[in-house]
């Protein structure tokens, strides 16, 4: 990486775009877990979820290669291939989920989500949590306050407290008190219930996965004032959590489901699924295309996807080593770490200060120290303090000890709070 290629960056793709790392990384190609720089040196990848089943897996590659070679168009013509997808993933949900409508990224299926549940309820109001980011489109990035104060949150929609990490079992009645007060609001400004929308591991809020089931009271409440709950399943979808999707680790079953590019390991497909009572209303003013949603070569991607998590053990591998790389951290006992939590490959560490407050800067030195030790991570939640650590599924225990002997270095690199 040279100042010339940041210059050319700069000029030519303007000033909202943002890098990693103090010393950016200029990545020229990947497999499994491993990436590789420019000059050569190689790097673990403990970050990029969208590449779930792992970075140019070959199925994966294979079957875009052929179906590109074949046919690429859309919905509006029969096709299997978009029938046998939609068959595999209610295949994978509550049989209350009937019907599956395909987009290009998660920010259309969460947009689409929203309409649909607008539609359904009548309502316009919308629940979403403090530092929560659902997407880009005009409408979903006013319900993504993680966006920052420069987007505004757009009309009818009302932001509660996330979940209070480590907030034992206390945490569900917490959040559901949140969304009553939120409903409460509503009623006072004469505003009808619409969704309830939530990253089922509260990513960008910095990770909230414990208890499990904590969310459900919460469902209960906003669902007993006619809204419906829309499951957003980008990050914890297909399998990250050791489970194929993040609401079940809450026993709950959802009215919409959306979900995101890991269900193509980053090519652009995504998708929304529904209950079809609730999908009825929608459907009846209001006919959906997506020009390529759907189309016969993202849909073979992705049933790919399907095959390697299937057939390679993913989810099984996501809880197991989920588990081993939870413990060595913990076992590691810095005088640096707050809460340490995990729900499979999804760990979230907090860095605080000898009075237990919030270290955004301690984050940064940790993940700018790993990127030197060839492992990237990056940091969430609203204070910046946590570090986020979710590699592709395939992760193995000899790339496991890697990143903990990095992480220790680092840490040790630190010093003392």
């Amino acid at each position: 990486m040279t100042i010339a290629m940041l210059e050319r960056r700069a000029n030519l793709l303007g000033p909202s775009y943002r890098l990693f790392y103090d010393e950016p990384v200029h990545l020229v190609r990947g497999e499994g877990v491993w990436l590789w720089d420019a000059d050569g040196k190689r790097y673990l990848d403990m970050y990029n979820n969208v590449p779930c089943v792992g970075h140019c897996h070959p199925r994966v590659v294979g079957a875009l290669t052929k179906a590109a070679s074949t046919l690429n168009t859309h919905t509006r013509y029969l096709h299997d291939g978009v029938l046998n997808l939609a068959e595999r993933l209610l295949a994978t949900m509550p049989k209350e989920l009937g019907h599956v409508m395909f987009t290009c990224t998660g920010s259309e299926a969460n947009d689409l989500a929203i309409r649909v549940a607008k539609a359904a309820t009548g309502g316009t109001g919308v629940i979403v949590t403090a530092n929560a980011y659902h997407g880009v489109t005009e409408l979903i990035s006013g319900m993504s306050p993680a966006l920052g104060a420069g987007v505004p949150i757009g009309p009818g929609v009302y932001v509660v407290p996330a979940p209070k990490i480590g907030g034992g079992n206390a945490v569900g009645e917490d959040f559901a008190e949140g969304v009553r007060g939120a409903l409460a609001r509503m009623a006072e400004d004469g505003v009808k219930p619409a969704a309830l929308l939530v990253d089922t591991l509260f990513s960008s809020d910095g990770m909230v996965c414990d208890p499990s089931g904590f969310l459900a009271p919460a469902v209960a409440a906003f669902r007993a004032a006619g809204g419906v709950f829309i499951a957003d399943e980008v990050q914890p979808g297909f399998g990250r959590t050791g489970v194929m999707w993040g609401f079940m680790r809450h026993g709950l079953v959802p009215d919409l489901i959306t979900m995101g590019k890991p269900m193509g390991n980053g090519h652009p497909i995504a998708a929304m699924a529904a209950r079809p009572d609730v999908l009825a209303n929608f459907a009846k003013s209001a006919r959906y295309f997506n020009t390529f949603g759907g189309n016969t070569v993202s849909t073979a991607v992705a049933g790919a996807v399907l095959d390697v998590i299937e057939d390679e053990g993913l989810i099984g591998n996501a809880a197991s080593m989920g588990a081993y790389l939870l413990a060595g951290v913990r076992g590691m006992a810095s005088p640096r770490f707050g809460n340490i939590r995990g729900a499979g490959l999804y760990l979230g560490v907090d860095l605080v200060t000898p009075s237990g407050g919030p270290d955004a800067d301690a984050a940064k030195r940790v993940v700018n120290g790993l990127r030197g030790r060839g492992v990237l991570i990056g940091s969430a939640s609203p204070a910046g303090n946590a570090l986020k650590i979710r590699p592709p599924l395939p992760i193995n225990r000899d790339a496991a000890d890697f990143f903990l002997q990095a992480f220790s270095d680092t840490l040790a690199e630190l010093g003392a709070p």
